[in-house]
């Protein structure tokens, strides 16, 4: 089974408050912002592949994830760049970018320029906004396209 975002269809608001802790909740339709240091991926160190826990998009891959020191996980580019969206956030009266996935909408963590090379980019996210699959687990749940990922030069 490959990705395939016609299947797409976000939940309703009624079903996200059943099918989401109110951590992830608040941060994906609230955008709110977890705590660092107090996350479930800031320190994960397995391969694999990070999609959004409202719609399931493929969004970032452990191959560009680092550690930035700030608590959150951070990578350095998305897998693909049509599955997020940028969008200017003066919230704290600065202005940032935050990331959004496409098609679920969800908030997702804010987009910095102090990343390493060869992008210079730091994608901070969420873990809230996130669900891991192993390597491993990729083609049982529907993700096996992006095996290829983990393969040896």
């Amino acid at each position: 089974m490959s990705w395939d975002e016609k299947k797409f269809k976000k939940p309703t608001e009624a079903e996200l408050k059943t099918k989401l802790s109110s951590a992830q909740f608040d941060v994906t339709q609230k955008e709110d912002t977890e705590r660092p240091f107090k996350n479930e991926y800031w320190d994960n160190h397995r391969e694999g592949i990070y999609v959004d826990v409202v719609s399931g998009e493929p969004l970032f891959s452990s191959q560009d994830k680092y550690d930035s020191g700030t608590g959150w996980p951070s990578f350095s580019r998305p897998i693909d760049d049509h599955n997020v969206v940028r969008r200017e956030d003066r919230k704290l009266f600065v202005k940032r970018v935050e990331i959004r996935s496409k098609l679920g909408n969800s908030h997702l963590g804010h987009l910095f320029e102090d990343g390493p090379k060869p992008t210079g980019l730091r994608y901070c996210m969420n873990s809230a906004s996130l669900r891991f699959i192993a390597k491993e687990d990729l083609e049982k749940e529907g993700y096996g396209e992006f095996k290829k990922l983990f393969d040896k030069k």
